[in-house]
């Protein structure tokens, strides 16, 4: 017999990402460049509760192909792929270790989480802040970060070109917006 006690009935939602927008962005001693990427793979589990609050964020993993990452140059592109060490570790990656998601606005969220990033062959604890959208109607998610970092972090020599001339910079950012759906 019901004793009018309702508990919140929450599940934990499987999503993927299918769009996604990187952006990886430097300096050299000439302009600063940007590559960008919209192929990947993504997916993460979700808790949604009964009132469609998003109260957790309990697994994620993304894959990039470094080969994705594209330029507005070939040459830069190709420079990019041999730093990258992608004939070895053709992949970019993030594994989720944990995670906290803090109520900023409404179906707006703050994600605060640490994971293992990928890069080059060298795997690294990071830690990343992102603002999540939730979308009740179609019931998405979109979630929208930028991470900075220096690319000898990760064993990554700044690219090189016109015989040295043209040298990188060791700070990077990336920027990223992906979609997730059920």
């Amino acid at each position: 017999f019901a004793t009018g006690f309702c508990e919140a009935v929450v599940a934990q939602t499987p999503y993927q990402s299918q769009e996604i927008d990187i952006r990886l962005n430097g300096t050299s001693n000439i302009h600063d460049w940007e590559m960008k990427a919209v192929k990947g793979s993504s997916e993460a589990s979700f808790t949604i509760d009964l009132k469609n609050k998003v109260t957790a964020l309990t697994s994620l993993s993304f894959i990039l192909p470094a080969t994705n990452l594209k330029s507005e140059h070939k040459v830069m592109d190709n420079n990019t792929y041999k730093a990258l060490k992608t004939a070895k570790n053709p992949n970019l990656s993030f594994v989720l270790a944990s995670a906290t998601v803090v109520l900023t606005g409404t179906d707006t969220y703050q994600l605060n989480f640490s994971g293992k990033l990928t890069i080059a062959g060298t795997t690294k604890e990071t830690n990343l802040i992102a603002t999540a959208k939730y979308n009740p109607a179609d019931k998405s998610l979109t979630i929208t970060g930028v991470k900075k970092m220096k690319m000898t972090d990760y064993n990554v020599k700044p690219p090189k070109a016109l015989i040295g001339t043209i040298k990188q910079g060791d700070n990077i950012s990336i920027s990223y917006t992906k979609k997730y759906t059920r």
